[in-house]
C-alpha cells in the first residue's frame, strides 16, 4: 500500500522540488529532462497521466487539491511523494498559473527505435506522420485529436517538437501520453517504415484529390507538414497520393491542428458500403 500522506513544502527552493524548477525555460527544461522524465499539469491531464502507464515520480499540488490527488494515488497504487504547498509557493516554483494547482513529474517511456517501430505498428490501421512541427500547441492538439478519432500512432521527423514538452502534454489534455510516438530519419527511412501502408499527403493544392471522395484503405498513414512550408518534396515522394480537404474558395488553408482533426474525422467515418 502506497503512503499518500501529503508532504508540506514551505519554500520554493526546497530541494525536493528539483524536477519542477525553471518550467518556463523551454530549452533549459529539454536539457534537464532529457529522455528521462516530463511534466504534466492540470487536473484533466493529470488524471489521464494516471491511466497512461507512465511511472509517476512525484506530484505537487495546492493544499486544497490534496484530497483528489490522494484518491488518484490510492486508486492507482502509486508509490511516489505527494507534495503540497500554498499558492505563493506554487507560483514561485512554476512561474505561471495555467496548471490549476496540480502538477506532476513522470518518467518517459522509451521511444521505439529501429525494428521496434515495426512491432508498434503491427496490428494498427490508421497512423499519422508529422514533419517539421515546431509549435507544441499544434502537436498537442493533433495528439488529442488522434486519440479521440482513432489515429493510433504518431511518427515524427527529427525537426518536430518533443511530444513530451510540457505545453504539448497540457494542450493534448494528457492524450499524447496514450498515443505511441516514434521518429523517422528522412524519406528512405519513412518509406521502409511504411512498407505495406497506403500513404496520403495532406496539402492545400487544388490539384490534389478531394479526401471526401476517396475510399479509405485498410491501412492508412496520413502525412502532415508544418504550416507554411508543408511537407518536404522528398517526404511527399513517399506518398501514394496527395489529398486535400475542400475549403471555401476565399480560404487558403487550415491551421495544421485543425486540418489534422478534420482529416482524422473524415478517414474515420463509418463505411456506407
Amino acid at each position: 500500500m502506497s503512503d499518500v500522506t501529503p508532504r508540506p513544502v514551505a519554500t520554493a527552493d526546497d530541494a525536493r522540488l528539483w524536477d519542477y524548477r525553471d518550467l518556463t525555460n523551454i530549452p533549459g527544461r529539454r536539457k534537464l529532462e532529457g529522455d528521462e522524465f516530463f511534466i504534466c499539469e492540470g487536473p484533466v491531464a493529470i488524471e489521464r497521466l494516471f491511466t497512461s502507464g507512465h511511472r509517476i515520480r512525484s506530484a505537487l499540488v495546492l493544499h486544497e487539491k490534496v484530497e483528489r490527488l490522494q484518491q488518484l494515488f490510492s486508486a492507482h497504487e502509486v508509490d511516489a511523494p505527494l507534495y503540497s504547498c500554498d499558492r505563493d509557493v506554487m507560483l514561485a516554483v512554476t512561474g505561471f498559473d495555467l496548471h490549476r494547482g496540480v502538477i506532476a513529474a513522470a518518467d518517459r517511456k522509451p521511444i521505439p527505435q529501429g525494428n521496434k517501430r515495426h512491432e508498434v505498428l503491427d496490428g494498427l490501421n490508421k497512423i499519422a506522420v508529422l514533419e517539421g512541427l515546431n509549435d507544441p500547441e499544434n502537436l498537442g492538439a493533433i495528439a488529442r485529436s488522434a486519440h479521440a478519432l482513432g489515429v493510433q500512432a504518431l511518427i515524427l521527423d527529427d525537426r518536430c517538437m518533443d511530444p513530451y514538452t510540457r505545453r504539448s502534454v497540457r494542450v493534448s489534455m494528457g492524450e499524447v501520453l496514450h498515443v505511441p510516438t516514434m521518429r523517422f530519419d528522412g524519406a528512405d527511412d519513412l518509406r521502409s517504415l511504411l512498407a505495406g501502408w497506403t500513404t496520403w499527403a495532406l496539402t492545400p493544392n487544388h490539384d490534389a484529390d478531394d479526401i471526401w471522395q476517396l475510399d479509405i484503405p485498410p491501412r492508412l498513414a496520413l502525412m502532415l507538414g508544418a504550416e507554411g512550408p508543408g511537407l518536404l518534396e522528398s517526404t511527399m515522394s513517399v506518398a501514394n497520393r496527395q489529398v486535400r480537404i475542400p475549403l471555401n474558395d476565399d480560404v487558403d488553408s487550415l491551421n495544421v491542428g485543425n486540418a489534422a482533426a478534420a482529416a482524422f474525422a473524415i478517414v474515420g467515418r463509418p463505411s456506407t458500403s
